[in-house]
C-alpha cells in the first residue's frame, strides 16, 4: 500500500506524532550530536602476571572542528588499584600486543622523530613508553618469537620511481603497487639483525611457532584487495635461514593462524573452501603440509576468534545468530563446550594471563564495546570500563530478537529496536539491512552514523535488523542458501519480515524506510525500484545499481563470482541485468537519497550515479537527491562526513514517514532547524 495515496487511513494520533516526538521524546533519547562523540574501546590485552590490561580506545573528532578520522587512544589499566591512566602518543595507538617473557605491552604508532610508523613499548607498571625498533618503511603489523627477543614485520615495499621530463604524470591503475615485505628482526644483536622473508607475493598474517624455529605466514600473489580476500596461502617459513620450509594446502578464506601448544599443527580460522563466504570455520592441518580439515562442520554458527590454548583446547568466540558464546573445543571437533552463551550483549574479543583471567571487550544493546574481566572459577562477567558515562541518563528502545517464517518457510531471525515511547503501534519503521551478505546483526549496539538506532527509536521509529539468508552466524548451508540468487530469495526475506512485524500490529504499513550500505544499498536500491510499492523512503549509501557495471568496476571481482554470484557476468548478461535496480527503475515510486564516497573502489560511486540519473530521467516526479562525500571511500570515516550522513538520513525519513505532506527538504542543512546545538 502507499501511503502517499491512503493519508485518509492515518489514525489521529498519528498525525500528530511529529510535534509529540519534538516537544518531549527529543529530550529524553539519543541524538546525532551525542552519536558523533560516543568512544569506545577498541583492542585489549592482558599482562602475562594478570595485573594490568592495556587498551586503545576509539574517540571521535568534533565535527564541529575537524573532519578527520577518530583518534586511537591507548590507556593503562592496573587492575589492582582499578586506576586508569591515558598514556600521551603523537599518534594513533595500533597493533597493540603481549610482550612475551617481558610483562610488558607494544604497539605501533609514530613518534614525534619517526619518519614512519615504529614499534614501542609500554611499562605498565611505570605508564612509560620507549621506541624498541623503527623501521625505515613503517611496520604494517607485527608478530612476537616467544622469547620477546625477536619478532617479524610487515612494512610496505619501497619502489623505486623513474623521474620524468614531463610536467603532468599520469596514474597507471593497477601497475606498480608496492607488496607486502615481510622481516625478521633481531634485537640481541647490536645492530639489530634484520632479514628479508624470501617469499615473492605480499604476507598478511605471521605466527611464531611456539619453539620459536619456525613461523608461520599468509601469502598472495600480488597486494590487490581481491587476491587478499580469496587467495591467502599458508606457508612456514625456517626462522634460520628465512626461507620456506613448506607449504599449506589451503583454499578460501582466511583471518587467522594459531599454533598448537607442541608445535605440530596450525588451527585457521579459514573459509570451508573457496567458495565459503566467509573466515568463520576451525580447519587444523599438519605444520609439516597437507589439507586443512574442518573440525566441527555441523556448527550453526560462526567462529570469530580462536586461540590454540596450552592445556590442547581450542578456545573460541563465535556468532550464534544474534547471540555470542565463549567455549572450547578439542582439535579433533570432539568436546564442544558452550562455557558462556550470552544472549543480550556481543563479546568481540578475548584473551587470557598465565593464571587464567580473561579479558573480553563487549558491547550491549545500552552500549558501545568496554572492558569485562571473568576470573578463572567465575561464570559472571565484570565490567571495568565505563567510556559515556552519560549514556546512563539516555532513554534507550527496547531491543529484542525477532524470529518469522520466509515466503518458503525458511526461518529468518533479526532484531527490533521499539521507539522509546511504546504506545502499542503500529510505529512507522525504518528497515536496517546489512552488508556483505556475509554479515549479521548481533544483540548489542546497534546505533552509529550509519546505523538509524536509539537515535531513530527516540524520534517515534521502529528499527528492524534482519539476517536475511545468506548472512553469518547460522551455519554453512545458510550462509550459502543465498549463492547464485542475487537479490532474489535474500531481498525476499527482507519483505517477508516487513510483513510479519505488519501482521504483529508493529509496524505501519504505510510509514516503511530501508537503508543501508554497500549490499544493504543494493538492498535498498531493489526495494526502491522493485519492491517500490512496499516502501515510502529509501537512503542508499555506497549501494549497487547494476551488476553489469558493477562486476566492471570493482576492485573484487573473483571474489563476486567465488561467493556470490557463482555465475560468469558474460556467461549470463541478461539474468545480471534483471537482478539490477536500473532494470525496474519504472516501479519507482519511493523518494530515495543516494550517497556514496567519491574515492569508493569497491562499489565504484558510478552505481550511485546510474541509479540517480535512471530515475532522474525516466521517473522525474519521484522526490530522489544524490549526496558525494570527497575523500570518503566504502563508507564515511571521518568526522563531519559522518555527521553529515547522520543528519541527512534522519532528514529524509523524517520528512517521508512522519510528515502527512513532504516536500523534498533543502540540500542545504540548516543544523538548528534540524535540533542540532551549534557551538
Amino acid at each position: 500500500m502507499n501511503r502517499h495515496k491512503n493519508r485518509y487511513l492515518l489514525k489521529w494520533a498519528l498525525v500528530i506524532l511529529p510535534l509529540f516526538i519534538s516537544s518531549n521524546m527529543l529530550a529524553n533519547g539519543l541524538t546525532p550530536q551525542q552519536v558523533a562523540k560516543l568512544s569506545n574501546v577498541g583492542s585489549a590485552q592482558i599482562s602475562a602476571d594478570g595485573n594490568y590490561i592495556a587498551f586503545t580506545k576509539v574517540v571521535p573528532q568534533d565535527p564541529f572542528e575537524i573532519n578527520a578520522a577518530s583518534n586511537l587512544e591507548l590507556h593503562v589499566l592496573n587492575r589492582r588499584t582499578g586506576e586508569t591512566r591515558a598514556i600521551e602518543l603523537e599518534s594513533r595507538a595500533g597493533n597493540l600486543q603481549v610482550r612475551p617473557d617481558h610483562n610488558t605491552f607494544s604497539f605501533t604508532t609514530r613518534g614525534e622523530e619517526d619518519s614512519a610508523v615504529a614499534l614501542y613499548e609500554l611499562d605498565p607498571e611505570a605508564a612509560q613508553i620507549t621506541r624498541i625498533y623503527h623501521h625505515d618503511a613503517g611496520i604494517m603489523t607485527y608478530s612476537w618469537h616467544p622469547s620477546g627477543k625477536t619478532f617479524s614485520l610487515v612494512s610496505r615495499e619501497q619502489l623505486e620511481k623513474p623521474e620524468t621530463p614531463l610536467p603532468y604524470e599520469p596514474t597507471v591503475y593497477e601497475e606498480y603497487i608496492p607488496h607486502r615485505e615481510a622481516y625478521i628482526v633481531d634485537l640481541q644483536t647490536g645492530d639489530d639483525l634484520v632479514r628479508r622473508i624470501q617469499v615473492e607475493g605480499s604476507v598478511y598474517l605471521m605466527e611464531w611457532s611456539p619453539g620459536g624455529n619456525v613461523l608461520a605466514v599468509s601469502e598472495t600473489p600480488t597486494p590487490n584487495i581481491d587476491d587478499f580476500y580469496m587467495f591467502q596461502e599458508v606457508k612456514i617459513i625456517d626462522a634460520a635461514t628465512a626461507r620456506v620450509r613448506n607449504k599449506i594446502d589451503n583454499s578460501g578464506k582466511l583471518a587467522q593462524i594459531t599454533w598448537s601448544p607442541d608445535g605440530s599443527r596450525l588451527a585457521l580460522r579459514a573459509g570451508n573452501s573457496i567458495n565459503d563466504p566467509i573466515d568463520g570455520r576451525i580447519m587444523v592441518v599438519s605444520a609439516a603440509g597437507g589439507t586443512p580439515e574442518n573440525i566441527y562442520p555441523d556448527f550453526l554458527g560462526k567462529f570469530e576468534q580462536i586461540i590454540w590454548s596450552q592445556d590442547g583446547l581450542i578456545r573460541f568466540l563465535a556468532s550464534e545468530s544474534t547471540s555470542t558464546t565463549f567455549g572450547t573445543i578439542r582439535a579433533d571437533g570432539s568436546g564442544f563446550n558452550r562455557v558462556m552463551h550470552i544472549e543480550e550483549g556481543y563479546l568481540t574479543s578475548f584473551n587470557y594471563s598465565d593464571d587464567g583471567i580473561i579479558v573480553f571487550t563487549k558491547q550491549t544493546p545500552q552500549h558501545p564495546a568496554e572492558i569485562y574481566v571473568k576470573q578463572p572459577l567465575s561464570g559472571e562477567l565484570e565490567r571495568l570500563t565505563v567510556s559515556n558515562d552519560w549514556l546512563a541518563d539516555v532513554s534507550m528502545g527496547r531491543q529484542v530478537a525477532v524470529r518469522y517464517e520466509a515466503r518458503d518457510g525458511r526461518g529468518i531471525e533479526g532484531l527490533l529496536i521499539y521507539p522509546n515511547e511504546e504506545r502499542g503501534g503500529p510505529y512507522p519503521t525504518i528497515v536496517m539491512v546489512h552488508g556483505g551478505p556475509e554479515a549479521h546483526y548481533s544483540n548489542g549496539w546497534l546505533t552509529g552514523y550509519s546505523l538509524p538506532g536509539q537515535v531513530a527509536a527516540a524520534r517515534g521509529f521502529a528499527v528492524f535488523y534482519p539476517n536475511y539468508r545468506g548472512s553469518t552466524g547460522r551455519g554453512l548451508e545458510f550462509i550459502k542458501s543465498s549463492q547464485g540468487d542475487l537479490a532474489g530469495a535474500e531481498f525476499d526475506d527482507i519483505v517477508d519480515g516487513v510483513d510479519y512485524l505488519i501482521e504483529q500490529g508493529i509496524t505501519d504499513a504505510d510509514r516503511v524506510g530501508v537503508t543501508g550500505g554497500s549490499y544493504g544499498g543494493y538492498a535498498t536500491a531493489w526495494m526502491s525500484t522493485r519492491y517500490s510499492h512496499r516502501f515510502a523512503a529509501g537512503v542508499m549509501f555506497v549501494g549497487i545499481s547494476n551488476n553489469i557495471s558493477k562486476w566492471g568496476t570493482s576492485d573484487i571481482p573473483e571474489e563476486l563470482y567465488l561467493v556470490h554470484s557463482r555465475k560468469r557476468l558474460w556467461n549470463h548478461w541478461q539474468w545480471n541485468l534483471e537482478r539490477s535496480p536500473i532494470y525496474h527503475v519504472d516501479n519507482s515510486q519511493t523518494p530515495l537519497l543516494i550517497m556514496h564516497g567519491e574515492d569508493d573502489t569497491r562499489v565504484h560511486p558510478a552505481q550511485s550515479l546510474e541509479l540517480f540519473r535512471h530515475i532522474k530521467v525516466r521517473k522525474p516526479e519521484v522526490p530522489l537527491r544524490l549526496v558525494w562525500y570527497p575523500n570518503e571511500g566504502h563508507g564515511n570515516i571521518h568526522s563531519t562526513s559522518r555527521f553529515d550522513y547522520h543528519l541527512r538520513m534522519l532528514q529524509w525519513f523524517e520528512t517521508y514517514l512522519l510528515e502527512d505532506d513532504p516536500k523534498k527538504p533543502s540540500f542545504y542543512l540548516d543544523l538548528e532547524a534540524l535540533g542540532v546545538e551549534l557551538p
